[in-house]
């Protein structure tokens, strides 16, 4: 703690995955199947004590920073009390408190993963292996906690405007010479990030083609209607 009150946060963490951009990283955290990811930890927290009873866990909260939005200034400033949501429309205000938009005064983002293993690597200690990140790669990581079903699952609640974004879902079309390209073991969760429609959501012109990199290929595709053809893929 400093003076006036202001705390000093330090990585403990940061993601690597197979999203180093922005655009193609899930709007939440669970909705990509098959999307895996690895929590590398800082070396001042390399201390498999530190992670003991940790398997034991299904899913875990992450807290994170919103690093590629950080505003800097002083404190109280560079921020706004309202947000514009792409779910609605990209015109309309709401409180930033009522979204997760990532514009917010501290940046910060909250997770829930699954743990899918650990593993023991000699240079970088023990890594988590979780699935379900709307991370990208290299995201700094600050508290890990692990996730209560008996206390934080409420089926009973409802989302407001988010809630609009339940079940939908795009028809994917990939040429299976395209298809080859991507390794056997991504298809999956680069299909779940397409069918999510990756695209903002007041963006509809079928002449438009959009990209982004996953797992060191480029991924261009165009959308018509409700269908999306993936149009060319290169290897990086």
């Amino acid at each position: 703690m400093t003076v006036e009150g202001v705390y000093t946060l330090r990585p403990i963490a940061r993601l690597r995955c197979d999203l180093p951009t922005k655009f193609g990283v899930p709007r939440q955290s669970g909705l990509v199947k098959g999307l895996e990811g690895e929590i590398i930890f800082e070396p001042p927290y390399r201390d498999r004590n530190a992670l003991r009873g940790i398997e034991e866990y299904t899913h875990l909260w992450l807290i994170w920073q919103f690093s590629q939005v950080v505003r800097e200034g002083k404190d109280g400033e560079n921020w706004s009390p309202t947000v514009r949501p792409p779910r609605l429309g990209g015109n309309t205000r709401v409180g930033v408190f009522a979204t997760r938009s990532p514009y917010r005064p501290n940046a910060l983002g909250l997770s829930c993963v699954s743990l899918l293993g650990l593993r023991e690597d000699e240079v970088l200690g023990t890594v988590l292996r979780v699935g379900g990140a709307d991370l990208l790669d290299g995201t700094p990581i600050y508290d890990i906690k692990p996730y209560l079903p008996y206390v934080e699952s409420h089926p009973e609640a409802f989302g407001s405007f988010s809630d609009t974004a339940a079940g939908y879902s795009l028809e994917v079309v990939i040429p299976p010479e395209l298809e080859a390209l991507i390794p056997p073991e991504k298809r999956e969760a680069l299909m779940g990030i397409l069918s999510g429609d990756p695209r903002p959501a007041y963006h509809d012109d079928p002449e438009r083609e959009y990209g982004f990199p996953f797992a060191g290929c480029e991924v261009s595709f165009k959308v018509k209607g409700k269908v999306l053809t993936i149009t060319d893929i290169k290897r990086l």
